[in-house]
């Protein structure tokens, strides 16, 4: 069954459940629903008029109307048949029709724009009021966000090209520009002179390069047959003596000397730069 052709039935469904509209029934106009006869209670046949989508724009900040790619703007011209019991006066038929529109209007996030009706006629076969009307609304769908409407989702996104949104293979996330725009993290630290440190970065780097500004990545001192160095990396996999990858950034640490070699990574007073990858 198509996507459209079970609008109406949403719609009555959700109208079905509404406080306000209680010991209302709800049916649609296609596939034709058997009416009591006579008429014990009312009852609204809903239907779909006509419904139009159409390109959407949206103001810049230099005040210029851009279309929007994928979100789409839809007009829906949706049918109200209502059937009243004799009983129960030809006024009863507006009563409806406007506690109708108010839970449209108020309960949810349509824009309803426009509403209007016929005049009330009378049905000999069901003993009822008739009064045919219509209520025009507007909506926002933008298949790459849930719906913000305060209402069961009754146009699926395939329509409006969900599918191609939802296949990460052909259409990146979110999550993907976010990396993309930003793939590192650059930043510096003052040394404190302590033996060990943790710096945040806030996520968990890929691999880790940092070095002392206004430094030679390694000094040597020829008479005491030692080397001390300013520069370090690290992988997930594992690093140089000294710093290490953490969840949240990485720690640099005083390592024992490998070979007459050390490391200095948090020299008291000196600037130390690091670059943090994020893929």
């Amino acid at each position: 069954m198509s996507t459209i052709s079970v609008l109406p039935s949403q719609i009555a469904n959700w109208l079905s459940e509404q406080t306000r509209l209680s010991g209302i029934r709800f049916i649609t106009e296609y596939p034709a629903v058997k009416k009591e006869i006579p008429l014990k209670r009312v009852t609204v046949a809903v239907g779909i008029g006509e419904m139009d989508i159409v390109d959407s724009f949206t103001a810049n900040d230099e005040g210029v109307l851009v279309k929007n790619e994928y979100c789409r703007l839809a007009n829906i011209k949706v049918k109200l048949a209502i059937h009243v019991p004799y009983s129960k006066g030809g006024a009863t038929c507006h009563d409806v029709l406007t506690t109708i529109i108010d839970c449209l209007t108020f309960d949810t996030d349509l824009n309803v724009v426009e509403s209007g009706c016929s005049g009330i006629k009378a049905d000999r076969d069901t003993d009822a009021f008739v009064l045919d009307a219509y209520i025009l609304m507007q909506a926002d769908f933008c298949p790459a966000d849930t719906t913000g409407l305060n209402f069961h989702c009754f146009l699926d996104k395939t329509l409006l090209c969900g599918s191609h949104i939802r296949d990460t293979v052909k259409h990146v996330t979110a999550e993907d520009k976010a990396l993309w725009n930003a793939p590192l993290k650059m930043g510096t630290y003052i040394g404190t002179g302590a033996k060990s440190r943790s710096i945040k970065v806030g996520f968990k780097p890929t691999g880790v390069l940092l070095f002392c500004k206004s430094m030679p990545a390694a000094v040597a001192d020829f008479e005491g047959s030692a080397t001390t160095c300013y520069i370090a990396a690290a992988t997930q996999a594992g690093g140089m003596p000294g710093l290490s990858i953490s969840s949240d950034g990485f720690s640099i640490s005083t390592a024992s000397d490998v070979n007459g070699s050390k490391n200095l990574l948090n020299a008291l007073g000196m600037t130390y730069i690091y670059i943090a990858l994020k893929i």
